[in-house]
């Protein structure tokens, strides 16, 4: 669970490979692209930096972005069929592994101008409830911290934290103990130590918090069909406090 300062910057490195792949694919993001059309950039560039990806064959999944669009909370899988269309939002969810650690990080990103004000407030709030959690950061905070940061920003604007789907810990494995949910109360739960490196990941609904899982045993939906954002990033605890690793 806790990491060297040597370690650290090891998955620093590799959280600077999954940032550079994040920009590259938001740069593809356009109406009438489809999603596998961000898998194939996403896999070459991985492929350039000298990583691997952590997210392909993983439990079996097939691809190295998870694309979720829309009403699609997480782990969409890419497709040619799905295109994108103007207005819609699409998370964009990666992690490579480069000399051993991993790195993991989200974006959702807003297709073309037609995007609706609810849905680029969605947008902002959700980015807005990852800085808050990320400040809170520091040696002798709990985990309860970060999940009341989340929760606070989220339900103050009238969304929802999905609650089936959280953090984790994460280092020469994806997931790692310990899980790190965007829901809770200040002053519970584990405390945070300098060394531990945590992916906050904070998923957030316009509607209610419940989720289902497709058919295909990977997507994950909203139950009432509202839109869904994700942001992540891979962050150390430090002395100082936070360090983000896939800045």
């Amino acid at each position: 669970m806790i990491k060297t300062p040597q370690e650290i910057e090891k998955m620093r490195r590799s959280g600077a490979v999954v940032r550079e792949v994040l920009e590259h694919v938001k740069a593809h993001v356009k109406p009438g692209v489809t999603t596998l059309d961000l898998e194939e950039a996403a896999e070459s560039k991985i492929a350039v930096l000298g990583a691997t990806s952590a997210f392909k064959g993983y439990r079996g999944y097939p691809c190295v972005l998870c694309t979720s669009v829309n009403e699609q909370v997480v782990h969409g899988i890419p497709s040619r069929e799905r295109v994108l269309r103007d207005g819609d939002i699409v998370s964009i969810d990666c992690g490579v592994v480069l000399d051993g650690y991993y790195g993991d990080s989200a974006i959702t990103v807003p297709v073309g101008a037609a995007v609706a004000p609810k849905a680029r407030r969605l947008l902002d709030v959700t980015r807005a409830s990852l800085e808050t959690a990320i400040k809170v950061v520091r040696p002798g905070a709990t985990l309860g911290d970060i999940g009341a940061a989340v929760q606070e920003v989220v339900e103050a604007d009238g969304f929802s934290v999905v609650r089936e789907f959280v953090g984790h810990g994460i280092g020469t494995r994806m997931h790692e103990d310990p899980q790190v949910p965007n829901y809770g109360q200040r002053g519970v739960g584990t405390k945070l130590r300098a060394g531990m490196v945590l992916a906050i990941e904070p998923m957030v609904n316009v509607g209610k918090p419940g989720v289902q899982v497709l058919s295909d045993g990977w997507t994950a939906v909203t139950e009432d069909g509202s839109l869904s954002a994700h942001f992540e990033h891979t962050v150390a605890v430090t002395a100082e406090g936070a360090v983000i690793l896939t800045q």
